[in-house]
């Protein structure tokens, strides 16, 4: 694969469409989330991506229902609720009924779940502020920039049509 340089028109992107650089993107996406990875792997406690995306649903949505989880998660009911048992066989997350409607179970994380997310959190800010370390103020800009841009234009619940 041809990498783009600083000198490199191609870089500018003006007047071309986006096909040529996505190849590039792909190849820094995919070593950011390898960084991602070792970084949760590295707290206190493992879990796989999917208990992780679960967890971090839950996190910002405190009393998803099971329905509500396994739609974000893009996946049945049944597995998503196997997921849960998980979950909360490990003291991560726990299951409430809903006060008005008893056929509805509420899920939200435990203290100890909370604790792991803070961990995980922890570990790849310090593995991020590593690599970001390494490039030059501009470079930190102008990639906190792209990056900005490029969260305007997804669905905080939805994956791009592409995604790996």
């Amino acid at each position: 694969m041809t990498r783009l340089g600083p000198g490199d028109d191609r870089m500018r992107g003006e007047g071309a469409g986006p096909e040529p650089l996505a190849p590039e993107i792909a190849d820094a996406v995919e070593s950011l989330t390898n960084l991602w990875s070792l970084a949760a792997q590295e707290a206190a406690l493992r879990l796989s991506l999917q208990q992780l995306r679960a967890l971090r649903v839950v996190e910002r949505s405190p009393g998803v229902n099971l329905t509500g989880l396994a739609e974000r998660l893009d996946m049945g009911s049944p597995t998503a609720s196997r997921l849960c048992d998980r979950l909360e066989a490990a003291g991560l997350l726990e299951r409430a009924l809903h006060p008005h409607n008893r056929r509805e179970v509420r899920l939200s994380l435990t203290p100890h779940g909370h604790h792991v997310l803070a961990d995980i959190a922890t570990q790849r800010a310090r593995a991020l502020g590593e690599a970001l370390g390494a490039m030059a103020p501009p470079e930190r800009a102008a990639l906190l920039q792209g990056l900005r841009a490029f969260l305007t234009t997804q669905d905080p619940w939805e994956p791009p049509s592409a995604e790996t």
